[in-house]
C-alpha cells in the first residue's frame, strides 16, 4: 500500500473512532446519573418546607388557579435566593399525585380519594426545575391521621383493610398510625417511595420526625420476635425496626441516584427515648442517610438547648464520610414567646435577627451543607406577617441576596 493510501486509511480510522466515541458518550442526564452524589453538595442548599397546611390553605380543589398559585410560590422562593423545597407529598397515608397505592390527599381535594384536579407533584417539579430549585419529596411514613377520627379515611386507603389487625392502631390523644414493626407496613412504605422515584424527577426523598408513635404498638411483634429467639431488648428492637426502613429507602433512593435525608427532633435524647430513631448510627455509618436536617428550633438564649451548643453536638456526631448537616430553623417562632426556653423565652420577641445569625453560625461548622426554614407560610405568607416577622425576613433576605454562599 502506497503512502497516500496509508494516510487515507489512517484518516478513515480516526474519523470512525471519533464518531464511535461521540456516539456512545453518555447523555448529560446519564452523566449525572453516574456522578457521585456528593456533587449535589457543591452549592449551599437553602430550603423551605412546604407542608400539607400550605397546600390545603392555597390549593384545595384548585385547577388553573392552583397552577398560578404554585408558580407564584416558586417565584417568591426563587427571588429570595432559595434553591430547594421540601414538598409534603404524603402527609396522611395519601398522595398529591396519582398513586397506585395511596388515595388523593385531603390537602388538595375535599374528600380523600376524589379525583385530583391535576398532578400537583409533577407541576411543582416542572416549575421548580425551570427555576433551578430542587424538589425533595417529603413523606410521612407512618402517620395516617393526627386525630382519632377515622371517618374521613376512604376505602381506597391501604390502611382501611388493616383496621382490625396489628398493622394499624388508633392511639388516644395522638392519632392513627401504621405499626413500624410490621413487615407488610414497611413493604407498603417502600413501594410508595419506589413509585415516586420511578415516575417523578424528584431530587430526593425526605422523612420528618414522626417515627415510633406509641410505646405499645409493637407489643405482639416483639413477643413474636422473642419467642423466635430474638435477643435484642425492647428499645434496641424498636431502633432496628426503624433502621430497616431507613436502610431500604436509602438503598432505593441511591438506585435512582437521588439523595435521602431525615429531619429528626433537635433534642438528640428525645429521638432515642420517644421516637426510637438511631440518629447517631445514621450519622456515623454510610448506608442510612445522605443528610441530617435536625430541627434545631432553639434560640441562642434557650436555657436548656442553646442553639450553638446543639448545632455543635449534631455536627460532632457526623463521622460518616458522606453524611452532611442541614439544620432546620424555626422561622415560625419569630415574634413569639418561646415558653420552653425558660429564661430565654423572650428572645424571639426581643430580637429580629436570630435566623440570620443562625445561618451564619451554621456555615461555620465542618459538616454544614445548607439549611431549611420551617415553613413557607411563615416566611412568605401574609397571614403571619407582623412587624417582627417582616424585620426578621428582611435580615434573612439581606444575607441571602448579598452573600450568595456557595
Amino acid at each position: 500500500m502506497n503512502r497516500k493510501k496509508q494516510m487515507a486509511a489512517v484518516a478513515v480510522c480516526v474519523v470512525a473512532a471519533l464518531f464511535l466515541f461521540f456516539l456512545f458518550q453518555p447523555s448529560e442526564s446519564k452523566k449525572y446519573q453516574d456522578a457521585d452524589l456528593s456533587t449535589m453538595w457543591r452549592e449551599e442548599k437553602r430550603g423551605v418546607f412546604i407542608s400539607y397546611l400550605e397546600l390545603q390553605s392555597n390549593l384545595l380543589n384548585q385547577q388553573e388557579k392552583g397552577k398560578e398559585i404554585i408558580i407564584d410560590m416558586l417565584a417568591r422562593i426563587q427571588n429570595a435566593n432559595f434553591n430547594m423545597i421540601l414538598l409534603q407529598v404524603r402527609s396522611f397515608s395519601d398522595a398529591i399525585y396519582p398513586s397506585e397505592y395511596f388515595p388523593s390527599s385531603r390537602s388538595v381535594v375535599s374528600k380523600e380519594g376524589d379525583p385530583l384536579p391535576f398532578d400537583y407533584l409533577q407541576f411543582f417539579i416542572e416549575e421548580a426545575h425551570r427555576r433551578n430549585i430542587e424538589v425533595h419529596a417529603w413523606v410521612n411514613p407512618y402517620r395516617i391521621r393526627s386525630s382519632e377520627d377515622a371517618s374521613t379515611i376512604s376505602i381506597k386507603n391501604p390502611c382501611y383493610k388493616w383496621f382490625d389487625s396489628n398493622r394499624v392502631k388508633v392511639i388516644p390523644g395522638k392519632g392513627i398510625y401504621y405499626n413500624p414493626a410490621d413487615e407488610e407496613v414497611r413493604a407498603l412504605i417502600v413501594k410508595g417511595i419506589a413509585e415516586i422515584l420511578e415516575n417523578y424527577d424528584v431530587d430526593g426523598i425526605h422523612f420528618d420526625d414522626y417515627f415510633y408513635p406509641d410505646p405499645s404498638i409493637d407489643d405482639q411483634n416483639y413477643e413474636d420476635y422473642k419467642n423466635q429467639g430474638g435477643t435484642l431488648d425492647r428499645d434496641a428492637y424498636r431502633l432496628e425496626q426503624v433502621n430497616l426502613l431507613v436502610r431500604d429507602v436509602y438503598e432505593l433512593a441511591h438506585r435512582y441516584q437521588k439523595v435521602f435525608g431525615i429531619s429528626p427532633e433537635g433534642n438528640i435524647s428525645n429521638n432515642y427515648e420517644s421516637n426510637y430513631i438511631d440518629t447517631k448510627l445514621w450519622m456515623s455509618q454510610d448506608g442510612y442517610i445522605d443528610y441530617i436536617m435536625p430541627q434545631i428550633y432553639f434560640g441562642f438564649e434557650n436555657e436548656r438547648r442553646p442553639f450553638l451548643t446543639t448545632l455543635a453536638e449534631w455536627n460532632a456526631l457526623i463521622t460518616a464520610e458522606h453524611v452532611t448537616l442541614m439544620p432546620a430553623l424555626a422561622f415560625y417562632k419569630t415574634g413569639q414567646e418561646d415558653t420552653y426556653a425558660f429564661s430565654g423565652k423572650e428572645e424571639w420577641i426581643k430580637h429580629q435577627d436570630i435566623i440570620m445569625k443562625q445561618i451564619i453560625a451554621s456555615r461555620s461548622v465542618g459538616k454544614y451543607r445548607g439549611f431549611s426554614l420551617f415553613r413557607y407560610d411563615y416566611f412568605f405568607g401574609n397571614q403571619y406577617e407582623t412587624e417582627a416577622t417582616l424585620k426578621e425576613k428582611e435580615n434573612v433576605l439581606n444575607l441571602l441576596l448579598t452573600n450568595r454562599q456557595k
